[in-house]
């Protein structure tokens, strides 16, 4: 059983279990966690691999909802609003399918249950290249990634993951070796007769093409009562490129 680090804010309302995407951390909801305490208890979490959460040789969506299962039994949730964005909306759905009733609205961020031709490897060699032990400095990192990873947000995004070792050199909180190794099973979703028919909401990014015409049918035949929003102005990080619009979303849902 893996003990995944998270933190817990607000003490009063209805829980919210809040699952960040694929190379993110618990930080990158820290202030949508912070706003939603004033009405609900808001827990987020390093999902397995990431942040400061236990390293695996393997990682799946199988494992990472039964991960979040055994959070709540540890917890002692018996029932939360799940929230996830990219690969911790599939872990949400996941959960969603196989424990529905551990979930009571469920909100998926930009993402859709089914396969994605992927788009994310040349980050993670970038990453995998970098001179992590020869670096002394933050932008000495940040220097090389730019030639391979150009958009300055995104470069940003990455660089939440650097820390330092016990002997003071640079290093990935994430597990770098195994989400490369599993990398095509985090783009996959798992296939499934099982279906969820209690309150679920797809948020899609108006700039964004995760969800569209193309794989929506599978989020009706695992999801019939689904509902679409669209956030305007927004990609596929739609709770960072629209804060105020998202938050209205979400405040709406909860």
């Amino acid at each position: 059983m893996l003990h995944l680090n998270f933190k817990k804010i607000g003490d009063s309302g209805d829980n919210i279990i809040i699952l960040h995407g694929l190379l993110g951390s618990l930080d990158n909801w820290h202030s949508i966690a912070k706003q939603l305490s004033e009405t609900h208890q808001v827990f987020i979490i390093d999902q397995r691999n990431h942040g400061r959460s236990p390293h695996t040789d393997d990682i799946d969506y199988t494992l990472l909802a039964n991960d979040i299962v055994e959070f709540c039994e540890q917890q002692q949730i018996r029932k939360s609003h799940i929230v996830g964005h990219s690969m911790g909306g599939k872990v949400a759905m996941m959960l969603a399918l196989t424990q529905p009733e551990l979930v009571d609205k469920l909100v998926v961020v930009d993402i859709a249950p089914t396969f994605y031709a992927g788009g994310h490897e040349e980050i993670l060699f970038a990453m995998a290249e970098a001179p992590l032990k020869m670096a002394t400095r933050r932008d000495e990192i940040d220097n090389f990634l730019q030639n391979r990873i150009r958009a300055f947000g995104e470069r940003q995004f990455i660089l939440k993951n650097l820390s330092r070792d016990a002997n003071g050199h640079f290093e990935w909180k994430c597990n770098l070796p195994s989400l490369i190794k599993n990398y095509r099973l985090l783009m996959d979703f798992p296939k499934t007769e099982q279906t969820f028919s209690g309150n679920i909401f797809f948020i899609k990014g108006e700039l964004s093409n995760y969800i569209n015409q193309d794989n929506f049918d599978a989020c009706d035949k695992y999801f019939p009562n689904h509902k679409l929003i669209e956030v305007p102005n927004a990609g596929h990080w739609v709770h960072a490129d629209n804060p105020i619009a998202f938050m209205q979303a979400l405040k709406k849902i909860l």
